[in-house]
């Protein structure tokens, strides 16, 4: 079969696209037939080595996949040939990637894509939505009528964030681009504030004098001094992104109102809590109120530039669809 892969460690320059032997699936696995695939941060940091995890090279890189059914092990009920699947958990861990014709997914990884679904808008967002999903109510526990701040709602997560928060009940508050606040209202965005403001921390403080009860950092810009000065007592700000900051910690501040600071990355999620949130990522789909907001199409042989692009930051707010059908170039 073809796929992008490695063979060690290193920059985007190390994946590469060529035929491969095609996997196996054991007793409780499945055998998808890959539709296309995508880009996410934290596969160029396995790549490169910043999130160590068990990997065997050759290496098929990439998380997420939309695909139909090929083959399914004796163990495993639910699933049929032709099936239209989807998961978002391969590629770390010492399970291969997504980024090739064919994949092996065990059976408790593997989601039915709901009817009339488009499965390359599907791909898209499968990925920031589940770890939306899991960062609000996993991590953040996040309760009716509480107030939320989401910094970078206009991103892939944070537009899910918002979506998911608003539906659930929360008042919203948002930073983004000037630019995106209209997009940010329409997602559910009770206010939307421009990040760059100088007066941005005093502006919030006006909004929310009582404090807020949620922030979650999309931006990775992890400015914790601030963040937990406008947290209510007991609120809880959930880091997502920002590997390589090393912000200050005001100890007195959080521990005297009873304030927390957690880290989650969806790469450790149980198969259980991965479940909880594909079930509500499919609702959401399903009803069409989860689509990406930018996708620009690829073929599978581009993986490498699109590594490569992510990292230099030139897909802000955009998705990367990798398609297996599409020939080089096109």
């Amino acid at each position: 079969m073809r796929a992008a892969y490695i063979e060690e460690l290193g920059s985007a320059e190390v994946i590469r696209y060529g035929e491969i032997a095609a996997p196996r699936p054991g007793p409780t696995d499945v055998l998808v037939n890959v539709l296309a695939t995508t880009v996410n941060p934290v596969d160029t940091f396995v790549r490169s080595g910043l999130f160590p995890t068990h990997l065997d090279f050759p290496f098929v890189v990439g998380r997420d996949l939309v695909g139909t059914v090929a083959e399914a092990g004796p163990g495993v009920i639910g699933f049929r040939a032709g099936d239209r699947v989807w998961c978002n958990s391969l590629g770390h861990g010492g399970r291969q990637g997504a980024a090739a014709e064919l994949a092996v997914v065990s059976a408790d990884r593997l989601y039915r894509l709901p009817g009339g679904v488009d499965p390359y808008e599907a791909v898209a967002v499968v990925h920031p939505a589940a770890t939306a999903y899991l960062a609000l109510f996993v991590h953040g526990r996040l309760r009716v009528g509480e107030i939320v701040l989401v910094a970078g709602a206009a991103g892939n997560v944070g537009s899910a964030l918002v979506t998911m928060a608003a539906r659930a009940g929360a008042r919203v508050l948002a930073t983004a681009g000037a630019r995106d606040a209209p997009y940010c209202a329409e997602l559910g965005a009770a206010e939307v504030f421009d990040y760059r403001d100088p007066r941005l921390t005093e502006k919030l403080r006006a909004a929310v004098p009582s404090g807020l009860d949620l922030y979650l950092d999309t931006a990775g810009v992890n400015d914790l001094e601030s963040a937990v000065d406008l947290l209510a007592r007991r609120g809880r700000v959930v880091l997502l992104s920002g590997a390589r900051t090393r912000p200050v910690l005001p100890a007195g501040a959080l521990y005297m109102n009873d304030r927390s600071v957690l880290g989650f990355v969806i790469s450790h999620a149980s198969s259980d809590e991965l479940a909880e949130a594909a079930a509500y990522v499919n609702d959401l789909l399903g009803r069409g109120a989860l689509r990406p907001r930018h996708i620009e199409i690829f073929p599978l042989s581009a993986t490498a530039d699109v590594h490569a692009r992510m990292e230099q930051g030139e897909l802000h707010g955009r998705r990367a669809v990798l398609r297996t059908d599409l020939a080089s170039g096109g």
